[in-house]
């Protein structure tokens, strides 16, 4: 059952990433369900009714703390934070450049940590708090052509993973929740199709496949606001649970990587990407057959 409230009164929630998109929907659900919701963003517009927008760019130290202060000076005490900032990158890994890769991971994975260990000393003090990382069913495939996403998304939900363990004992909670594919607008945002930084021919084919169907995929995703219910869902859960998919593709792509033979899921992800299945004869031999 969901409560926005504790014997201390109204629950204090902060949202990363919440001008648009999932965090955006998210803080709005929130506000509805009776939370103090401040979002934060590195370009903050008015929010919706009972969400107050706060700057905050999380790939700064001191622009995190900077809004935590201003978060804790307001409602003195911030109960639950919800890590949802993130941007994409399209370009094949051998084409993406360290200043790219770099900027992938201070948002998605160093950013959620910058937030986290900004609230955490309070929470301690407290023995009370509850984090939510918003990570990507993308952890679990290695999509073609955002190999650098994926990796971040993937080295996210290790952190959680044990983040969960190390502050169990202090009475605070950490889930992490993996979309699948939703319409957030993450397509509109520069980050998201940056050309590749040192593009080469051989790619070609492959990488416009690969772009198609990532963006066919997010352009008929689910709705954002499934997402938002379920983090308000687990915002409020008694016992909340490590793990939450969120789309159909939740329950499935888990138990295919865990139980089909590699090779089987191999081809399903080359034919749904419409890659190459099987690799050219090399010249004066034969090619290796296909893995």
């Amino acid at each position: 059952m969901t409560t926005a409230r504790t014997g201390n009164g109204v629950q204090t929630v902060l949202i990363t990433g919440a001008s648009a998109g999932i965090g955006a929907a998210a803080a709005t659900r929130m506000a509805e369900a009776g939370y103090r919701v401040f979002g934060a963003s590195r370009h903050p517009r008015p929010g919706a009714d009972g969400v107050r927008m706060v700057r905050m760019d999380v790939r700064d130290d001191e622009s995190v703390a900077d809004a935590v202060a201003a978060v804790m000076g307001e409602a003195g005490r911030i109960d639950i934070v919800v890590n949802n900032a993130g941007i994409m990158l399209e370009a094949f890994a051998e084409e993406t450049g360290r200043t790219e890769a770099d900027a992938v991971f201070e948002t998605n994975f160093f950013g959620a940590i910058r937030v986290t260990n900004a609230v955490l000393p309070g929470m301690r003090r407290r023995r009370h708090g509850r984090i939510i990382n918003v990570g990507s069913l993308a952890a679990w495939i290695g999509e073609p052509g955002e190999g650098i996403y994926s990796a971040s998304k993937a080295a996210l939900a290790r952190y959680t993973e044990a983040l969960r363990h190390e502050v169990w004992h202090l009475g605070i909670h950490v889930s992490l929740i993996e979309p699948g594919a939703f319409t957030t607008g993450v397509l509109d945002a520069a980050s998201s199709h940056h050309p590749a930084e040192r593009p080469i021919p051989d790619y070609d084919g492959p990488r416009e496949a690969a772009r198609r169907t990532l963006h066919d995929s997010l352009r008929h995703g689910g709705d954002p606001r499934k997402v938002a219910e379920l983090i308000t869902s687990v915002a409020g859960a008694r016992r909340p649970k490590a793990r939450y998919g969120a789309g159909p593709e939740a329950r499935w792509v888990p138990l295919a990587k865990t139980l089909m033979p590699q090779h089987v899921a191999d081809g399903l992800l080359r034919r749904a990407y419409h890659l190459p299945r099987r690799a050219p004869h090399r010249a004066g031999g034969r090619g290796a057959p296909e893995a």
